[in-house]
Order: structure tokens, then sequence, then C-alpha cells
């Protein structure tokens, strides 16, 4: 008899007058919130600008729930289309599923869309996010265990995740794999603020070493699962997604390392007002440009006395209908706008 257990909450709702709360979209929102957060003030810190992380989240977002959801349904088509299940279910996202990689992929476009309108290198703005990702991913993990899912195999370890019986599951304690992966995604996220301040980890390399990091964890997590799953090759799917995506964030570290050494000197350009580019200190309103090495007509000349200042010897006048070389009582240049 297991004495030591985690309970599970008895619904993951929360009826406040008409309006329900669920556990696993307040979790998702809170890691959306933390995410930003953190994101902007590594941004801050990068040398960007206070407020631009959540304006490209507005885009990366909604792109990342969709895709989170997409991948869900589409690896676990059966849930949804196969006899006897209601597909209109797949657009009931506040009762589970969403699928990281989908996330992360579509996701990833939204940020790019974001930060394409904006002027800011893509890479640079996923370095400043990646820990709070992770930190986002920690959190939106307790969302499986509000729905009681995504646990393991049974077990009587003190830790266990204790399950109440219900739709697809049977009751008994088992492995809470939901804490095992939130867990490991507060470690990824130290792992990766460390490296950042080791080795001033930049041009998307922070943000490939996230992926890397959670992947080898995402892949002994999944051993551990049993939830239903499509195996190819005696695998789950998501371990060989792991593995590929392991694979893909690695190379791109080294290549990149060698390739773009360093870190961005500038994440965040400052960009001109419209016209600022053409502002040029005329000097009058006439777009004229007064010659500075010009003598005023009411300076005296060098070498001239001013009036009232006795003379020995008085300048030679110029011949009549001399022109002036040096351009006396022509209008000032124009400034060169070319």
């Amino acid at each position: 008899m297991n004495l030591a257990f985690i309970p599970s909450p008895s619904t993951g709702v929360i009826e406040l007058g008409p309006i329900p709360l669920r556990g696993y979209a307040f979790c998702i929102i809170i890691g959306v919130f933390v995410a930003v957060w953190f994101g902007n003030k590594r941004w801050i810190a990068r040398g960007g600008k206070a407020g631009t992380v959540a304006d490209i989240a507005v885009w990366a977002v909604p792109f990342g729930l969709v895709g989170g959801r997409l991948y869900h349904v589409i690896t676990d088509y059966q849930l949804y289309f196969s006899d006897g299940e209601d597909w209109v279910d797949a657009f009931k996202i506040w009762e589970g599923g969403l699928g990281i990689w989908g996330a992360v992929a579509l996701g990833a476009v939204g940020a790019w869309i974001g930060c394409r309108r904006r002027g800011i290198p893509l890479p640079a703005w996923a370095d400043a996010l990646a820990p709070g990702l992770a930190f986002a991913q920690a959190i939106g993990r307790w969302g499986n265990w509000f729905n009681q899912e995504l646990y393991g195999k049974p077990t009587d370890l003190p830790w266990a995740l204790k399950i109440s019986e219900g739709t697809n599951r049977v009751a008994g304690t088992y492995h809470p794999t939901f804490l095992y992966e939130s867990l490991w995604c507060v470690g990824v996220a130290l792992l990766v603020i460390w490296a950042d301040r080791r080795f001033k980890l930049g041009h998307g390399r922070a943000f490939a070493l996230y992926v890397a990091a959670y992947c080898v964890g995402r892949g002994w997590i999944e051993y551990m699962r049993v939830d239903e799953a499509h195996h190819v090759l005696g695998l789950r799917l998501n371990v060989w997604t792991a593995i590929v995506m392991f694979v893909l964030a690695v190379t791109y570290i080294v290549i990149s390392a060698k390739v773009r050494p360093g870190r961005e000197e500038v994440v965040e350009p400052d960009l001109p007002a419209d016209g600022a580019e053409d502002e040029v200190d005329t000097g009058s309103s006439d777009g004229t440009t007064p010659d500075d090495d010009a003598p005023s007509d009411n300076a005296p000349s060098e070498g001239t006395p001013s009036e009232g200042t006795p003379s020995d010897e008085a300048p030679d006048a110029p011949a009549a209908g001399a022109k002036d070389p040096e351009g006396d009582g022509a209008a000032p240049q124009k400034a060169d706008r070319s």
C-alpha cells in the first residue's frame, strides 16, 4: 500500500460564476506571461528596447498555439476522427493536447513575421526568449496535472501520482512524468542562462542549446509514458522527433559558431523617423546655407579696419566693373542634398 503520493485535483475546472476557469488554460497563460517577462529582461540586457519582445509575441503566441494543436491532432488523429469519436473535440484545446514541436515550429513563423516588421534578426530574439520559453514549458506542464493526463508507468514511489478512475484511465499511482518534464525544463532554462553568460552565445545558438537540451530530457521521459502513441521502428513518434531535433540543433550550434562567431553587437537598430535622414541644418528658410568661410557683409574683412578706426593707408578700391573673386554679395551656397 502506497502511503505517500502526489494527489490529483478532483476537477480541472473552477467555476467562477458563469465563467469556468480551467487549470490547463490557466497554466498556459501564466507560462506565456513568464516567457515574455523574462525574455523582455534579457532583450533589454542585450541592448534592445522594452516592449519589443511582447510586440513580437503577439505574432508568435497565436501561431504557436495553432501549431501545437495541429501537431497533437495530426499525430493523435484517432482520438478525433476514428469511429465513435467527435471531430469537434479537435477544437477543444482546453481539454489538453498541445505538441511542443508544432508550437515551436509554427510559433517561429509568427516570430519571424513580427521580427521582420520591426527590422530585428530572428535569431537574436530567439536567444533572448529561450530560457523564458523553457520556464513557460515547466509551468505549462502542470496543466497536465489538472487534467490527469500524460502520466507514466505504475509505481509505488513516494512521489507517485495518484490518478482517479475516468475516461481512458485506470485508478492507481503512476510516475508523474509531467513533474519530471517540468523539473527538466527548469534545468534547461538554468543551463541556457549559464551558458549564455559563460560563452556569450549569439546568432541563435542559445535557442539551439535550449532545443537540444530539452530533446535529451524529452527522449527518456517519453519512454515512461503509457498514453497511446504511434510507434515507428519500435520507438514512439515523439522519441524520433526528439532525436531529429537534437541532431539539427547540435549541427546548427557547430556550424553557426564557425560561420558567425561571437554575439550580435546590435540587436535592435534605431530606425530614424520618417524624413529624419533628410534633416539638414539649413540656416535659413529658403533652404540655403551660409558659407562659414565667407566673411559676413557686416563683419570687417581680414586686414581691413572697422568703421571709425583710423588707418594710415586706405585699401585699394576694386576696378570699376570687376567681379569679386570671393563672391562678395552673391547668394549663399545651397546645401548638398545628393
